[in-house]
């Protein structure tokens, strides 16, 4: 189906005027997060894409300072939970009171979570238990809780982002299959670089620091997350997608290498994460629409999660991450 030119114009100008907000919101960023440059563009494709994001990194890699300063350029309101062994449902969603007013009439008032938020925050996610780890669920997929039997919408924009530590496994409860194709990208946070370190002991060790400034609001994300879906996706991108899922599922697969090594691939929903995901990192580079080498950039973050390798595999050494690079070079 041919769009319009008169359509076409008017979604380049809106994709300019866009990109222009995104560059101020990288610098922005940039005042206080350094030498995370692939982290930052990764978190506002998962924003712009309206998905919700898992921060997988070790400890002091300022996975917590990174949401917060999202939080505050986007100007979306946050929230953050710390996620123990002995967190309960209703410390995240809220719960019900039971009230008696100046006549003795008694009634039950619904408190609001934390979860009642546009940006939340859910620290060391896979340390609650998994009851509370389902409670979190129906808030992320369906934009709203049920607390006895009364549904409770959320606000909109509604994002999570969660954090995991990769080496400490001590005391925690890995996330469900289920629970982690909800999340549209897994982020990786690595060690800084030298002089990105160097940057961050000067500017965090002085009498003064820079943090980061409003940029947008959470109407114009809204606007900025329906100009990511509006954006055309070509015949050719799109090719790449659907290869590079058909070539990670095991059942069907031509790649004799992911018949024997992997136990499940993903599903649609990462077809639709990725799909997103490679509009909205177009459009933070200022480009229209996007290309295949969008899709070799995000398949590991939008795939890694998704997909499971057997014990074998496992044993002999194959890495998931190596494994999707070399999908996604074949597909695009």
């Amino acid at each position: 189906m041919t769009t319009p030119k008169e359509d076409v114009t008017q979604l380049a100008a809106r994709a300019d005027a866009a990109t222009a907000r995104l560059t101020e919101v990288r610098a922005s960023i940039a005042r206080s997060i350094f030498g995370l440059e692939d982290v930052v563009e990764q978190a506002l494709c998962v924003l712009l894409s309206g998905g919700h994001g898992l921060l997988v990194g070790a400890p002091g890699l300022a996975k917590t300072r990174l949401v917060h300063t999202l939080a505050i350029v986007t100007g979306l309101d946050d929230k953050r939970v710390q996620f123990t062994p002995d967190l309960m449902p209703a410390d995240i969603l809220g719960s019900e009171v039971l009230e008696e007013d100046a006549g003795g009439k008694r009634s039950f008032r619904f408190i609001p979570g934390p979860v009642f938020t546009r940006l939340l925050m859910a620290d060391e996610i896979n340390r609650a238990s998994p009851r509370t780890q389902a409670a979190l669920l129906q808030a992320m997929q369906e934009g709203f809780v049920t607390v006895a039997g009364v549904r409770h919408d959320l606000p909109k924009p509604f994002h999570v982002l969660a954090t995991q530590n990769p080496i400490e496994q001590e005391g925690t409860y890995p996330l469900p299959e289920a629970q982690l194709d909800r999340f549209a990208m897994q982020i990786d946070v690595p060690y800084p670089g030298r002089e990105a370190e160097r940057a961050i002991l000067i500017a965090t060790t002085g009498t003064a620091e820079d943090s980061a400034l409003p940029v947008l609001n959470a109407q114009e994300l809204t606007e900025l997350q329906a100009l990511v879906r509006a954006m055309p996706v070509g015949e050719q991108t799109l090719s790449a997608i659907l290869d590079l899922l058909a070539r990670a599922r095991p059942d069907g697969s031509a790649d004799a290498e992911v018949a024997d090594a992997v136990a499940w691939g993903p599903g649609p929903r990462a077809g639709q994460a990725l799909m997103l995901a490679v509009r909205a990192r177009a459009l933070v580079q200022g480009r229209l629409a996007p290309s295949t080498e969008d899709v070799a950039a995000l398949a590991g973050p939008v795939l890694k999660h998704r997909m499971a390798l057997t014990f074998a595999a496992r044993a002999d050494g194959l890495n998931v991450d190596r494994l999707i690079a070399r999908l996604a070079a074949e597909a695009a």
